[in-house]
């Protein structure tokens, strides 16, 4: 009996060691299944015809669109894309990557005005028409919930056709910074013709020429709500807001037709090359100095303009911002970034990118731009000399005209994995670029 119990005991004893076993193995089968692979990015073939860094790539995360002009990412990566001209009555598209290959598969669109800014901050997209400021609530997937029903930011804001886009900027306390282009190109009593003299003081800067500052809690603000926050810049379609040091920065297209309306002064070289195209770094009050002087990036100085009894030689603006940076003229900057991402290479991190629109009036000298460059910065400050970035957007070795170019570099945006996004109104593509290197 004690036999059999013992065989009893022993059996039950394998048992339930062989029962522990198999719900190890199974729990070990279970947990050892592998996660999905993530998708695999689909980049473009050749970078899409453009010239980059060494282990940059390129995605055409969206094409065919209708003059997207500036753009902003949300946390999951899809983007919203400010239009220039309406396209079956919408001015913004919303733009989702459903399957997670980079190229964006799904499109829609809302809010029946064109304009050019447009930006995320704090549960809210902010875009712009060339008069106004609306705002959209967004939810927890940072989509639009009152497409048809935006709250008015700002209205009444200057449009007189020239310059007219309102370019803006959030600096996430509160404030948004629009710029109201001036609808002139040196404030002549006629503007762009030969021999008509400066207007002193030139009354177009009381409501344009500058960045005003209106703010993000009150809704139906009108002009005179705003505060004037920096003048003396002609028309400064890119701004950012950089958090690491807490200020607003532009970049400024500079005047036009030296030779044209000063022949005695200005030859056709000199017209092609002046003035420098500009990066400022501003704070409440500036002056940057338009329309009485203009920043000659070879003498590096500011030099009185010719309207205001300017030579090209003599100096003016004692008072006026000095430029942090100054590039070629006439390349038309449209849109700054300051990079706050972890995946490019350490020495991005913190620096400005500068889209280039291109130029349009070199003639007889060939067109330049339609790039973008980038900045090395520290504290507030560049480090180095400015760089290109990405190039090759135009698909042409030289330009002659505007419309050589088959993209035009328009709007930055950063997308929460660190990559860059760059718009192009003239093809209606948005580029990705990725850092795929080691």
């Amino acid at each position: 009996m004690y036999v059999r119990a013992f065989q009893n005991q022993k059996t039950f004893s394998y048992l339930l060691m062989f029962s522990c076993l198999a719900v190890f193995l199974l729990s070990c089968k279970e947990n050892s299944k592998e996660e999905p692979a993530a998708p695999e990015l689909e980049f473009a073939l050749n970078n899409a015809g453009l010239s980059l860094p060494e282990g940059f790539k390129v995605i055409i995360a969206a094409d065919s669109l209708k003059n997207p002009r500036h753009i902003a990412v949300t946390d999951n990566g899809s983007i919203y894309a400010k239009l220039r001209e309406l396209d079956d009555d919408n001015g913004v598209v919303f733009l989702e990557d459903t399957d997670q290959d980079g190229i964006m598969d799904r499109q829609e669109g809302f809010g029946n005005y064109a304009g050019t800014g447009i930006g995320i901050s704090q549960g809210y997209l902010y875009a712009s028409s060339d008069e106004a400021v609306m705002r959209y609530t967004l939810d927890e997937d940072q989509k639009v919930t009152n497409k048809t029903a935006p709250d008015t930011i700002v209205s009444g804001l200057l449009n007189k056709r020239q310059h007219a886009s309102k370019s803006l900027t959030l600096d996430g306390a509160g404030n948004i910074y629009v710029n109201i282009g001036a609808p002139s190109n040196a404030c002549q009593e006629t503007d762009r013709t030969l021999g008509s003299p400066g207007m002193m003081p030139c009354p177009i800067l009381d409501s344009a020429g500058g960045v005003w500052q209106f703010r993000t809690d009150k809704l139906l603000q009108t002009f005179g709500d705003g505060k004037l926050y920096a003048t003396g810049l002609r028309n400064v379609i890119g701004l950012d807001w950089n958090h690491t040091d807490q200020s607003l920065y532009v970049t400024q297209h500079g005047r036009d037709q030296l030779n044209t309306l000063y022949p005695d002064l200005y030859d056709v070289k000199a017209n092609a090359d002046l003035p420098a195209e500009t990066l400022y770094r501003v704070e409440e009050g500036d002056d940057a100095g338009w329309p009485y002087v203009y920043y000659d990036q070879n003498q590096q100085k500011k030099i009185l303009s010719p309207e205001y009894g300017g030579d090209g030689q003599k100096t003016g603006g004692e008072d006026a911002l000095d430029p942090l940076v100054a590039f070629p003229a006439h390349l038309a900057p449209n849109a700054l970034l300051f990079y706050s991402g972890d995946q490019f290479p350490e020495r991005y991190k913190n620096g400005a990118f500068i889209a280039f629109h291109g130029s349009w009036n070199r003639a007889p000298e060939i067109q330049e731009g339609y790039n973008v460059v980038f900045v090395p910065f520290q504290n507030g400050k560049p480090t180095g000399e400015w760089e290109v970035f990405a190039e090759g957007f135009a698909g042409v070795d030289e330009v002659r005209s505007p419309r050589d170019a088959a993209h035009r570099p328009t709007g930055l945006a950063q997308g929460p994995d660190g990559s860059i996004y760059v718009s192009d109104d003239s093809g209606g593509t948005i580029y990705r670029i990725v850092y795929d290197g080691e």
